[in-house]
């Protein structure tokens, strides 16, 4: 990307690089920046491990961390914090992954090559996570162009937009992931659609947990990214007959991920390890109804008025209300946020929800340990919903988790 930026004169002597990142295109321009003179800023988001950022910085990088849980044209994303940036700074060039055609002709020219001559051309499957999609679009189309017969199946977490429209045509509503590197809440023209076989969806857990195996019974020391890949290519691998050859890519080293990934604590906290108290959400929500604490959940509408919603608050005697749309919970309003508005003089019967309201509470399956939903309450959240099924939700407090032990200590008396 940085050879055919200077050919084209677009980077001159003593320029600036701009560019947002997951983390391993951020890495190769740092290190090219470094080489050949320029400076360097990275966009990254609040996801993004601790490593990654450091990493970074180690070269000389200004690194701008930004929020994950936002539109992609909002102008906090990294995605517009980076294309601000190039606007504004003289003599800077934005790369822009997403929307270089450099970038699936890289891996067209260096990559797909390396695997067909490795793998003797007998490769007869590609399994590959899809990001930008420059690395599956381009090994892919140089893989069929050698053998139409070889099948490319993308990786993609669950909350990434690709999935749902390879499989349905349909564009979805992305949702937040953990797993890093990996899925998009766009939809990039490096994403070359026409190479895919087939796409694989995976859990962030799994991803986790995969790559851990890896490192402890091979000896491969990847990122959760690459945990997916490995988890995907296994379970077709065994329908596969025995002179299949998957080739699995993996993209990064696990030592971008020591705080996170292979960080017992991390992972427990999140639920991803199994949990030493055995206690789930539906066991929390189980005492609840027992105690006789259920009460019917309290919605609002984005249409209605942020009047409306201070009204329910004081007949209900709560502090906060979900906000949904149809059955999907789009967001939260809550009082603190209603009293400033008040005392900025602003007119509460004529402001609509949809204009003010926070981030939606978030979500856990029914199975969630309990040490998942204590770090949310802890550190992100005053409550958590719980996804019972068939569009049932229950709602869980710290005074909740607070119940379920008195109750189980108890018991033990």
């Amino acid at each position: 990307m940085i050879r055919f930026t200077e050919r084209k004169g677009l980077l001159k002597p003593g320029g600036t690089i701009i560019e947002g990142t997951s983390g391993n295109t951020g890495m190769g321009l740092a290190l090219v920046a470094t080489v050949r003179g320029y400076k360097m800023v990275f966009t990254i988001t609040d996801k993004q491990s601790k490593e990654k950022v450091d990493l970074l910085k180690g070269f000389g990088a200004e690194v701008i961390v930004c929020p994950t849980a936002v539109e992609p044209d909002d102008p906090r994303s990294y995605y517009s914090v980076a294309k601000k940036l190039a606007r504004e700074i003289p003599n800077s060039f934005y790369p822009n992954q997403y929307d270089n055609a450099m970038n699936p002709e890289a891996h067209y020219q260096t990559t797909g090559p390396e695997i067909w001559e490795d793998s003797e051309g007998k490769i007869t499957h590609f399994v590959c996570g899809m990001g930008t999609g420059g690395t599956i679009s381009g090994v892919g189309r140089f893989l069929k162009e050698k053998n139409p017969q070889i099948k490319v199946i993308g990786v993609d977490p669950i909350g990434s937009l690709y999935y749902e429209y390879v499989k349905t045509g349909k564009v979805g509503r992305a949702h937040t992931y953990v797993v890093e590197g990996i899925g998009e809440d766009i939809f990039p023209s490096t994403m070359h659609f026409d190479v895919l076989d087939d796409v694989v969806q995976v859990t962030d857990r799994e991803c986790f947990l995969v790559a851990r195996n890896l490192a402890k019974g091979e000896g491969i020391f990847t990122g959760g990214s690459g945990g997916g890949c490995v988890s995907a290519a296994l379970e077709l691998a065994r329908t596969l007959p025995a002179d299949g050859l998957v080739v699995a890519f993996l993209p990064d080293t696990g030592m971008r991920y020591l705080s996170k990934v292979y960080s017992d604590a991390w992972m427990r906290e999140r639920g991803y390890l199994d949990s030493e108290v055995p206690l789930c959400a539906a066991d929390v929500v189980s005492v609840k109804h027992r105690a006789g604490k259920v009460r019917e959940l309290i919605i609002v509408r984005p249409y209605q008025t942020v009047f409306h919603a201070l009204h329910t608050m004081q007949q209900q005697d709560i502090s906060q209300l979900p906000v949904f749309e149809d059955t999907t919970i789009v967001g939260t309003i809550y009082e603190d946020q209603i009293l400033n508005m008040a005392l900025q003089g602003k007119d509460l019967r004529k402001l609509v929800i949809r204009e003010v309201m926070s981030k939606p509470l978030p979500q856990v399956p029914r199975d969630a340990p309990v040490e998942r939903i204590t770090h949310l309450l802890s550190h992100e959240s005053p409550a958590v919903f719980v996804v019972m099924g068939e569009g049932r939700y229950e709602i869980l407090t710290k005074y909740d988790l607070m119940g379920t032990i008195a109750e189980l200590v108890e018991q033990v008396r």
